[in-house]
């Protein structure tokens, strides 16, 4: 009995260190972390990307808590592995990733802007929108990242077929708003695994998850569009497509959360 007491002592101190809020604890840890990636050669980012990703998670650690922050590394973490897949191939073709995949600043936060935005957000409560919203549209957000990673990359490397989302004509591999069958299922794949590891995390319920996979599709189909119709014209970058599509992929979660639990 007192071994079972000591540990669960231990546990709760551990949970009380891994709390939400603790930007103390959560800056150095970043720190530390920001230092060892430097220090490797993977080069999934490059020394100002690092910065930057450590500054995400800060602002991720202190609104969502250990959870957050892990559902947040790993959405980083699988998007960089994707974007390495069959590099040599997309890089012959002239559409892989600029810095050998390496992510810089602008990557970091526009593929993590909405989700600090919601993390921000998070630290107000007494403010709207509620807490609860916020965590699903900060899962929805991650999601709609990764499920748009997964479907371009897969695309770009196993893509059969693309076409044009606007006109569905063929188009070549890597065309701003095209789409694949492959890339599809891929980006729907990346979704739903990214919202169940968020509900078993705790960060949303799983009885949101259906609908962090649907607000994902739809805000994937936004940016195809976008991509397509709105990028060239309007001279928007990569990194300002993806953030529209994010911040389209948490506003879905808001108004999906107020239209589940508040009407």
């Amino acid at each position: 009995m007192g071994v079972d007491s000591h540990a669960n002592g231990t546990l709760n101190l551990a949970l009380q260190l891994l709390a939400p809020r603790q930007p103390a604890v959560a800056l150095g840890f970043h720190g530390a972390l920001a230092a060892a990636v430097l220090a490797s050669s993977q080069k999934s980012l490059t020394r100002a990307g690092v910065v930057h990703a450590a500054l995400l998670g800060i602002a991720l650690y202190t609104s969502f808590g250990a959870q957050g922050w892990l559902l947040g590394v790993i959405f980083l973490v699988v998007g960089s592995r994707l974007t390495k897949l069959r590099y040599a191939q997309k890089l012959a073709e002239g559409i892989a990733q600029s810095r050998g995949g390496a992510r810089g600043p602008e990557n970091v936060w526009g593929a993590g802007g909405a989700a600090a935005l919601c993390a921000a957000l998070h630290l107000f409560p007494a403010l709207p929108p509620a807490q609860p919203a916020l965590e699903l549209a900060f899962v929805c957000a991650v999601c709609s990242k990764l499920s748009d990673t997964c479907g371009s990359e897969i695309g770009k490397a196993y893509g059969r077929s693309t076409y044009l989302i606007t006109t569905l004509s063929p188009v070549p591999r890597g065309t701003e708003g095209a789409v694949s069958l492959e890339g599809t299922f891929a980006g729907i794949m990346g979704s739903a695994a990214l919202a169940a590891i968020a509900a078993g995390l705790g960060v949303i319920p799983f009885e949101q998850l259906p609908f962090a996979i649907f607000a994902a599709f739809l805000a994937t189909t936004a940016e195809s569009v976008i991509g397509a119709a709105l990028q060239n014209e309007m001279r928007l970058s990569n990194e300002a497509v993806n953030f529209l599509m994010t911040l389209i992929g948490a506003v879905l979660g808001i108004g999906g959360w107020y239209a589940l639990y508040a009407v």
